[in-house]
C-alpha cells in the first residue's frame, strides 16, 4: 500500500547497519586493526542496521551503542579497542519491537568505565562474527562543538541527508549532534525511520546523537495521535528516574554545559499521561538543583513564542502554552540558552525574562528547518524577533561552540553560508 504524507492526507480530506567490511580505519588518530572474521557475512546478511551512538549521562566515562536487526542475534555484544579498557566486551540487551507491520530486534550496549578524552574503536559482534571497527571518542571535560539539526521531517529524505552529511563534513570537530524533534513526518512509518537513519550513516555511528521527541513522532499511519513507540524504543537516552516517563525527557553533561531535553508533547500525550507536565517540571527543578555546570542549556521541540499567522486575525502574538508553563522555570533556574523548533523558521529572539526583553534572561533561538517541509509566508514576524532567516526560507543547520567563556551559536544555510551568529557570555 502506497503511503502518503500528512499534508497529502489532510489535502485529500479537505478535497473530499550499517557495518562496513574489513580493512584499516582511523578513530581520530587511533589506528584500528584489520578485521577479517566474517565481517562481510554481517554486512551481506544485513544483520546490523542503523548502528548508532547515543549520548550518556556522563560522556567522559560512558557511551550507549544501539543497532537493530531483522533477525535475532546470538550473543550480541560490542567489543572495545584502544585506551584503558580496550579489549572489553560489553553484552547487548535485546528488545523485540513490532510496529507498522515490521518486527525488529533492537540491541543496546552500555559502554562504561571509559577514560575521559580518549579515542576508542568499537565493533559489533554476534553469531560468532564481527563487524567493522568504528570510532568513538569520550569527552575530555573541556570546550566542544556540537551540530544542531532542526526538524528533519520530509516526504523525501534526500535533502535532509545532503544537509546532514555536508554539515558534518564542514564540522569535523563536532563531538555530538542534536536533532530537535520531528525527526520524521510520521512516527509509525518504518520507511521514514529507515530513511532518517540512512541520512546520518557515517555520522551517528561516529559521534553520539542527542534526540528530542516532536509531535510528529506521536502520529500513526492514520494521522491519529498515539504513543511515540518507535521514537522511544529507537533512542536509549539517559534515564530520568521515572519508569512511566523513561526516554521522554532527560539531561546530560558535556564539557562545561548541562543540557536539559524536554518533552513538549503534553497535548498529544494527555490521554495516556495526563500528569506528565507536573512530573516533568518537578524533575526539572530537581535536575537544576543537582547540577553545578557553568552553562545550562534547554532543548525543547515546541517553541515558547506564539506567532500571528497571515490571514488569521484571531491568532494573537504572544507566548505559546509551552512558553507560559516553562519560561518562568527557566528564569528561576538561570538557564543561559533555550533552543526550540517546530515552526520551521529560524529566528533569533535575543534575551527574554519575565516574558519581555531583558538581557538578564536566557537567549532564545528558534532553530529553523532541516527537512523539506516549509511554511512559506505563514508567520508574521514577532516583536521579539531580532533576526529572521532570509525569506523565502530554505534548510539550515546550527553549530554550538561551548567553552568556559562563552556559548557561541551560528546558523548556516545548506551551502555553508553563515547567516547569523550570537554569543552568551558570563
Amino acid at each position: 500500500m502506497k503511503k502518503i504524507t500528512r499534508r497529502q492526507f489532510l489535502g485529500l480530506c479537505a478535497g473530499t547497519a550499517l557495518l562496513g567490511g574489513g580493512g584499516w580505519a582511523f578513530a581520530r588518530g587511533l589506528l584500528l586493526p584489520q578485521v577479517k572474521e566474517k565481517a562481510a557475512v554481517l554486512l551481506g546478511g544485513d544483520k546490523v542496521r542503523a548502528l548508532r551512538q547515543i549520548v550518556a549521562g556522563d560522556n567522559k566515562a560512558s557511551r550507549t551503542i544501539m543497532w537493530q536487526s531483522p533477525v535475532r542475534l546470538t550473543s550480541p555484544a560490542v567489543e572495545l579497542a584502544g585506551g584503558e579498557g580496550g579489549g572489553t566486551v560489553f553484552p547487548a540487551q535485546e528488545e523485540v519491537f513490532s510496529d507498522d507491520g515490521v518486527t525488529n530486534y533492537l540491541y543496546t550496549a552500555a559502554l562504561t568505565g571509559l577514560s575521559a578524552g580518549t579515542p576508542y574503536g568499537y565493533r559489533v559482534t554476534a553469531d560468532g562474527e564481527a563487524g567493522a571497527w568504528n570510532s568513538l571518542t569520550t569527552e575530555d571535560g573541556g570546550a566542544f562543538t556540537a551540530l544542531i539539526f532542526p526538524d528533519s521531517q520530509s516526504n523525501d529524505y534526500s535533502g535532509w541527508k545532503q544537509l546532514a552529511q555536508d554539515a558534518a563534513a564542514r564540522t569535523p570537530e563536532a563531538s555530538f549532534f542534536v536533532s530537535m524533534g520531528d525527526l520524521v513526518d510520521n512516527g509509525e512509518d518504518h520507511t521514514q525511520w529507515a530513511a532518517w537513519f540512512d541520512a546520518v550513516e557515517g555520522i551517528i555511528d561516529r559521534i553520539p546523537a542527542a534526540p528530542l521527541m516532536g509531535n510528529h513522532e506521536t502520529y500513526n499511519q492514520q494521522w491519529k495521535v498515539r504513543e511515540p513507540a518507535a521514537y522511544l524504543r529507537s533512542f536509549a537516552v539517559p534515564g530520568n528516574g521515572n519508569s512511566e516517563d523513561d526516554r521522554r525527557y532527560y539531561s546530560f553533561d558535556y564539557g562545561p554545559v548541562h543540557f536539559v531535553v524536554l518533552d513538549t508533547q503534553q497535548e498529544e500525550e494527555k490521554e495516556w499521561h495526563p500528569d506528565l507536565l507536573a512530573r516533568q517540571q518537578e524533575w526539572f527543578r530537581e535536575d537544576m538543583r543537582r547540577t553545578d555546570q557553568k552553562w545550562k542549556v534547554v532543548l525543547m521541540h515546541k517553541d515558547p513564542l506564539q506567532y500571528r499567522i497571515h490571514n488569521r486575525p484571531e491568532r494573537a502574538e504572544g507566548f505559546s502554552d509551552e512558553g507560559r508553563v516553562w519560561m518562568p522555570l527557566f528564569d528561576e533556574a538561570g538557564i543561559d540558552l533555550v533552543l526550540s523548533a517546530h515552526l520551521h523558521t529560524y529566528r533569533n529572539r535575543g534575551h527574554i525574562k519575565d516574558f519581555r526583553r531583558d538581557a538578564a534572561g536566557p537567549l532564545y533561538i528558534l532553530t529553523g528547518v532541516a527537512g523539506n517541509v516549509r511554511y512559506p509566508g505563514l508567520w508574521v514576524d514577532h516583536a521579539l524577533d531580532e533576526f529572521v532567516a532570509p525569506q523565502p526560507e530554505t534548510d539550515n543547520y546550527l553549530t554550538l561552540d561551548a567553552g568556559e567563556d562563552a556559548l557561541i551559536i551560528r546558523c548556516f544555510l545548506p551551502d555553508g553560508t553563515k547567516i547569523d551568529e550570537t554569543a552568551v557570555t558570563k
